[in-house]
């Protein structure tokens, strides 16, 4: 199944997609933990000023 995805992600006029990780410090322990979005390889800036 995996396999039909990433092959619908390649077409040719398909939308490129970027892996964004970001570290996010708990308020009540202090602790980081870390968030992974898919999202479209346009928006990587807009999604990193959030």
């Amino acid at each position: 199944m995996a396999k039909k995805v990433v092959a619908t992600l390649k077409k040719e006029g398909g939308v490129s997609y970027a892996k964004v990780i970001r570290a996010v410090k708990s308020e009540k322990t202090g602790a980081y933990t870390f968030k992974e979005d898919m999202v479209p390889s346009t928006l990587v800036q807009d999604t990193l000023k959030k």
